[in-house]
């Protein structure tokens, strides 16, 4: 009788690296980068170990920094000087993340810059989008603020935009105002199956982003749902979507799969600020092994079906790979 002996396949470095089953390469990885308008704004932030954030200028060179090691694509969070109810700061010509944009291509014209389109860092009670006389968010009203912003930034320069908010209709609404002002090479990503997660605070707290009351789970979705995720993500396919995405990415592996089986369209996750910090923490006390926790994270993602990576850890990966 013969004996199987898988083992065979995993002796060492280069036979593992031979019959490796999946690869994750730099290419695939995007930055999120946080732009703050006041320089006194820029700095450590204390909830994501490691991550900053930056002025114009110094977003420019950390930028030009991570693309010479291969890391190709960014995602820009702006952090504005002054918000009011309407998110007014969201769309302006000189906003934070308008410049950053114009700064970014000027100096990096082959960088490829995405921008998050939501209104929660531009608006005083910290919500994404319009409140209506209950202190709702109202739909329709949000929709129209997204797609003037999601102009503003194609005006810009951004090669991408990246609705975050959950709002239904709004992949539609945007495509259809790019296109009416010309932008037709302006592509979509879409924060397709968003969930109402824990996993998001030292994000807010790093945009200055977290609800003045209540909370996001009359628009983002229930953990509890997967069918709704799918439903979600051929909604917004449907609409013109370019690229779908999940978010949180490591406690919805599952639901990378499933979107991954079903359909045939470019998929990104986010490997979001909580499971960044929590990783992170745990790097830095010394009960992980920082570059292996690391590379088995990102592995895991392509591995359940990923095709970008939205990822804090970015840059340190590019640094050790390149």
């Amino acid at each position: 009788m013969i004996v199987l002996r898988p083992r065979r396949l995993r002796r060492s470095d280069v036979v593992r690296a031979l019959v490796r089953e999946h690869r994750v390469a730099i290419e695939q990885l995007v930055q999120p980068i946080f732009v703050s308008e006041r320089p006194e704004d820029a700095g450590p932030i204390d909830a994501m170990p490691g991550m900053s954030r930056f002025d114009i200028a110094a977003a420019v060179e950390y930028a030009r920094e991570i693309f010479g090691l291969g890391v190709r694509s960014v995602l820009i969070f702006g952090i504005p000087a002054a918000k009011d109810a309407a998110a007014t700061g969201s769309y302006a010509p000189d906003g934070v993340v308008q410049q950053a944009i114009r700064a970014l291509k000027r100096e990096l014209p082959e960088l490829l810059v995405m921008a998050d389109l939501c209104a929660c860092e531009y608006t005083d009670h910290g919500h994404c989008g319009i409140l209506d006389e209950r202190g709702d968010v109202a739909n329709d009203a949000t929709v129209e603020l997204l797609s003037r912003i999601a102009v503003s930034y194609a005006e810009a320069g951004a090669d991408l935009v990246a609705p975050s908010d959950m709002m239904d209709g709004r992949v539609g609404a945007i495509r259809a105002a790019l296109d009416r002002q010309r932008y037709t090479d302006v592509a979509i990503m879409a924060y397709s199956a968003k969930y109402a997660s824990a996993f998001y605070g030292p994000f807010r707290d790093a945009a200055g982003s977290a609800p003045q009351f209540g909370d996001r789970r009359a628009y983002q979705m229930d953990p509890s749902n997967a069918r709704e995720a799918l439903r979600e993500i051929a909604l917004d396919i449907e609409q013109g979507a370019d690229i779908v995405m999940i978010k949180p990415g490591l406690p919805y592996l599952d639901i990378l799969r499933a979107a991954r089986r079903r359909f045939d369209v470019p998929i990104a996750v986010y490997n979001v600020s909580g499971e960044y910090a929590m990783l992170q923490g745990a790097i830095e006390r010394g009960w992980l092994d920082g570059q292996r926790a690391v590379d088995e994270l990102l592995s895991c993602f392509v591995r359940a079906g990923a095709d970008i990576v939205i990822t804090y850890f970015a840059a340190e990966y590019a640094r050790r790979h390149a």
